[in-house]
């Protein structure tokens, strides 16, 4: 008996199929508490999406022809999901397409810096020191990773992703943090320089112009 091996129609399948597929087949039979874990310890880093999406997409890859599902029959009763002839078939079709599609960068600290010339510098500033805060956060939990034990660990489920994490895409994650932290440096400093030429241009205003008039008419300056 022949098995078929042909893709699902790449309509109905998203990235998150081909995450799903991908794990699959690189850990093995996994359930979705098991794709969340491998999720959360590698490619979670740099693709964010709804982790209930790892609930729904297994069922639905069963349907297509591309995941097998077991449940236990006893305790918890977990969903078991295995790959298919055709779910391989589907990602090696993926993978032979080179992605065309342009680099998505949703950065709601670059979105208020572009519109921060309507608030005050001081905004701009607490602006800066925030989002410094969180990418020297990230760069220092990428180095950790980066200095974490190398070699798999037969005893961690996600040892074999995470050690491909660390070797393959980890390092992007590494220069991106750092340009981050450059980056937001360099804004910091910017909005210092800002205060500094504001202090040393900034005119007398009415009150102080009062303030000093009758200050030196009280000392016979009028006279």
């Amino acid at each position: 008996m022949s098995i078929d091996t042909t893709a699902a129609s790449p309509a109905h399948l998203t990235s998150t199929s081909y995450l799903v597929l991908g794990l699959i087949e690189r850990e093995g039979p996994s359930t979705p508490y098991e794709l969340k874990r491998h999720v959360a310890a590698t490619i979670g880093h740099f693709w964010s999406f709804p982790h209930a999406l790892l609930y729904k997409e297994p069922p639905r890859l069963v349907e297509l022809g591309l995941l097998t599902e077991e449940r236990e029959a006893g305790g918890r009763r977990r969903r078991l999901f295995t790959i298919t002839g055709r779910g391989r078939a589907a990602i090696q079709t993926w993978l032979a397409k080179p992605s065309q599609e342009p680099t998505e960068l949703r950065d709601a600290g670059l979105l208020q810096l572009f519109f921060a010339d309507l608030g005050s510098t001081d905004d701009r500033r607490a602006l800066a020191v925030a989002q410094l805060t969180i990418h020297r956060a990230a760069l220092a939990r990428y180095e950790d990773d980066r200095r974490g034990e190398r070699g798999v660990n037969g005893s961690d489920p996600a040892a074999r992703t995470v050690e491909h994490w660390r070797g393959v895409t980890l390092p992007m994650g590494l220069l991106y943090e750092q340009a981050a932290v450059e980056f937001w440096e360099g804004v910091t400093a910017g909005a210092r320089i800002d205060d500094a030429s504001a202090d040393r241009s900034r005119p007398v205003d009415d009150g102080a112009r009062l303030a000093s008039k009758e200050a030196w008419l009280d000392v016979g300056g009028g006279r």
